[in-house]
């Protein structure tokens, strides 16, 4: 029997549960970064009130690296990380059999050993400048060069009703295979000798179902988008209510890298693509909400109500990819016409957009360039996104509706995605400040990118 506490339930509930049912082992699944010091934080529990049950992590933020490097050390018991479904039926099953138990969890926590005497070492080998020293070695964009291009409005816009038929040419079907455990490029994989069969019998039911949706308006697709005069103050980014920069409608805090890099690579940070407030010049930032998962609710329980639990599946994975297919819609449209710094730009194929051979960036909080995903707080206040486009922060800054994305809009030229990597707790306590949070809990927030130093 499996007991399904939901989401978001706090460690008391998940322990109390467990002693209370008698149960043989505990999972924890997590989809974005703060579930793991969630994890963490319960392993710990589970060590404290003396428990001796079996821990699996799973979900899409977590890494066999980071259960044996951070969970597994909480807790005396087996602590297992599963990368997939497919493989609780084998893991639980070794955990159940008292006479594979002992020896299926002493190969698992040599194996985590190993893990983290291999990543200590690597840690040891990795450079890192001091914060102050990185700032110095940020990007040197010579402003003196360009005028920023003035969006064709400030503020914020509504869209209520994206069409959905013109996002169904811009969906990257790649993601979708792998939603279902099968690995490959699109549309290669349609021709694979392996899972060729397979992915075009998938790819035909999905066609089918995108088919109805659309025909039908089963999904809604809202949006805000806006956009703001701003300029650089350090590493953060200040937004302004007008060009005359009086009045402040909010800060974008961001997060530079600290690794020690080859002469000639800067150490990046979003604010570098966003012009300095003493270059004197007025630049722009956009920021924008969208989702695609209006009315999913009510279609995936009618599947589920007809026990056609594959549609279900089917329907989430489809409103996945029409939110990644809008996203990539509105910002084509932002290039154009909505900010117009790209209007020659050319007619992009769909390669061509997941290879992102375009000018400009939309970094998400949460993501690798800005993991802070507290910041999707303030990001949601200025664009109104409850209001506007119906979607909505949960305690952990999690998006619902699920299918949704956000983000902000750089134009420069050479604003580029990039990974931050791990920080050093100097710039941890720097960057708390900035945001009158208490460093504890921006460590926690931030708890996959901070070195061990």
């Amino acid at each position: 029997d499996v007991i399904d506490l939901g989401v978001m339930v706090p460690a008391g509930r998940i322990l109390e549960t467990a002693r209370e049912s008698g149960a043989d082992l505990i999972g924890l699944s997590g989809l974005i970064t703060p579930s793991l010091e969630e994890m963490r934080h319960l392993a710990g529990e589970m060590e404290r009130e003396g428990f001796e049950l079996p821990l699996l992590i799973g979900g899409a933020t977590t890494s066999r690296t980071h259960t044996a490097v951070k969970i597994e050390p909480q807790y005396h018991g087996p602590v297992i990380h599963v990368p997939d479904a497919s493989r609780a039926v084998g893991v639980v099953g070794a955990l159940m059999d008292k006479d594979r138990r002992a020896a299926y969890a002493a190969g698992i926590r040599g194996e985590y050993e190993t893990l983290r005497r291999e990543r200590g070492a690597r840690q040891e080998k990795i450079a890192r400048h001091p914060v102050a020293g990185a700032r110095r070695r940020r990007l040197a964009i010579d402003w003196t060069a360009v005028t920023p291009p003035r969006p064709s409005f400030l503020g914020v816009r509504t869209i209520d009703d994206q069409p959905l038929d013109e996002l169904v040419d811009r969906i990257d079907w790649t993601p979708f295979f792998a939603t279902w455990e099968l690995n490959g490029l699109y549309p290669a994989i349609l021709s694979n000798p392996v899972v060729g069969e397979a992915a075009r019998s998938l790819h035909e039911d999905a066609l089918a179902l995108l088919d109805r949706i659309v025909r039908e308006r089963l999904l809604q697709a809202r949006a805000a988008v806006g956009f703001w005069p701003a300029n650089s103050v350090g590493d953060d980014i200040e937004l302004y209510t007008d060009e005359t920069r009086r009045g402040s409608v909010g800060t974008i805090h961001t997060l530079r890298q600290q690794m020690v890099k080859p002469p000639g690579r800067p150490n990046l940070a979003l604010a570098d693509f966003t012009a300095p407030r003493e270059s004197g010049l007025i630049d722009y930032v956009g920021a924008f909400a969208l989702t695609a998962g209006h009315r999913l609710g009510a279609l995936v329980t009618a599947f589920e109500a007809a026990h056609d639990d594959y549609s279900a599946i089917m329907a989430r994975a489809l409103a996945d990819r029409l939110a990644e297919a809008f996203a990539e819609r509105l910002h084509e449209v932002v290039r154009r016409e909505l900010w117009g710094y790209a209007t020659d730009e050319a007619a992009l194929t769909n390669e061509d957009l997941i290879a992102e051979r375009y000018q400009g960036i939309r970094p998400a909080p949460g993501y690798p360039a800005c993991p802070d995903h507290t910041e999707k707080g303030p990001l949601f206040d200025l664009l109104e996104a409850e209001k506007r486009a119906g979607i909505h922060l949960t305690e952990s800054f999690a998006m619902l509706p699920a299918s949704s994305v956000s983000g902000y809009y750089f134009w420069h030229p050479q604003a580029a995605y990039f990974g931050l990597g791990r920080i050093g707790s100097d710039q941890l306590a720097d960057y708390a400040h900035r945001k009158g949070m208490p460093v504890d809990v921006m460590a926690r927030w931030l708890s996959p990118n901070l070195a061990d130093d």
